[in-house]
């Protein structure tokens, strides 16, 4: 049996306008509540393709919680390092997609439970047993998140497990005080790093993006999954250089299946599938989640995979 993949970071219900237009300012129809926040639904696809998992998070004692703390149970999840926090408030983001394909958000989650996690015994149990830590750069805005994302890269790197690192972050987050150092440490604690577009050079001042790619792999990064969206995805190691585009799906709500992209990656990584396999396979996934309306709806069986894939 592998180790187990663990995440830490933010758990939330996405509520999502179902007309296009501009922000939140007049009355308009919602749909939702939907399990969401990128860190759970990494975790929920790699629990959904087989793979022991678990993560660390904090919900309030409401429905929204409960919705979350259902969904990843049932489908296989460790979450028995979830805190139920008796006072604060699940997380929460609403979502209105522009006509030109961008989005407004209201969020509610550094002054959400998930503002309240702690390092507790049940956290020191699953870091400890993990095999890999993923983090995703959306969970370090919040300060008692990104303390323990940084206390968990280094218990998993002192016990010779490795990590991946999906900065996943809005530009606005690196003004967040400190939060710099944060990804530095974590970036160089990183064995797979998996940005998406501008985000390659995110933490390098190289010129081009083949330099980039050399600065990164120089400074230990032992693997790079550049996701591109609808031009595909690229893996670069010292060895490899590969190349895929994207299968031609009908778009319907991208939100999450860069976090599906990315679980299904590092499984097979870490299952030692060959990198364009492994490539392939999470294309496919990103592909399928696109299709379907909601965050976490979008997760995948390697049953699922092997079918879109014989298409």
């Amino acid at each position: 049996m592998p180790k187990p993949i663990v995440t830490v970071g933010e758990i939330l219900v996405e509520i999502m306008a179902t007309t296009p237009g501009t922000g939140f300012r007049d009355p308009i129809e919602l749909v939702g509540p939907y399990p969401s926040g990128a860190p759970a639904i990494f975790i929920d696809q790699v629990a959904r393709l087989g793979h022991p998992c678990a993560i660390v998070a904090c919900v309030g004692d409401d429905d929204f919680g409960r919705l979350n703390l259902a969904r990843l149970r049932d489908d296989g999840v460790d979450v028995s390092a979830i805190a139920i926090d008796p006072e604060a408030v699940t997380g929460s983001a609403f979502v209105r997609y522009r006509a030109d394909g961008g989005r407004d958000f209201v969020f509610n989650i550094a002054q959400s439970a998930n503002g309240r996690l702690t390092w507790t015994d049940a956290v020191q149990s699953v870091v400890a047993s993990a095999g890999h830590l993923h983090v995703t750069g959306s969970s370090l805005g919040t300060p008692a998140i990104a303390d323990a994302i940084v206390r968990a890269v280094e218990l998993v790197k002192q016990n010779s497990g490795t990590v991946s690192f999906d900065p996943n972050m809005r530009s606005e987050m690196l003004r967040a005080p400190g939060l710099r150092t944060a990804l530095r440490r974590i970036l160089d604690a990183t064995d797979l790093f998996l940005p998406s577009d501008a985000e390659l050079s995110l933490f390098t001042d190289a010129a081009s993006e083949g330099d980039a790619i050399a600065d990164l792999l120089g400074r230990g990064v032992r693997a790079i999954v550049h996701k591109q969206g609808a031009r595909g995805a690229r893996y670069v190691d010292h060895t490899e250089d590969i190349s895929l585009p994207a299968f031609g799906v009908t778009e319907i709500d991208p939100t999450g299946a860069g976090d599906i992209f990315g679980a299904t990656f590092v499984t097979g990584w870490l299952a030692s599938l060959p990198p364009a396999e492994a490539l392939r396979r999470a294309t496919a996934a990103g592909a399928i989640a696109v299709t379907r309306r909601g965050p976490m709806e979008g997760v995948s069986t390697a049953a699922e995979l092997d079918r879109f894939l014989a298409r």
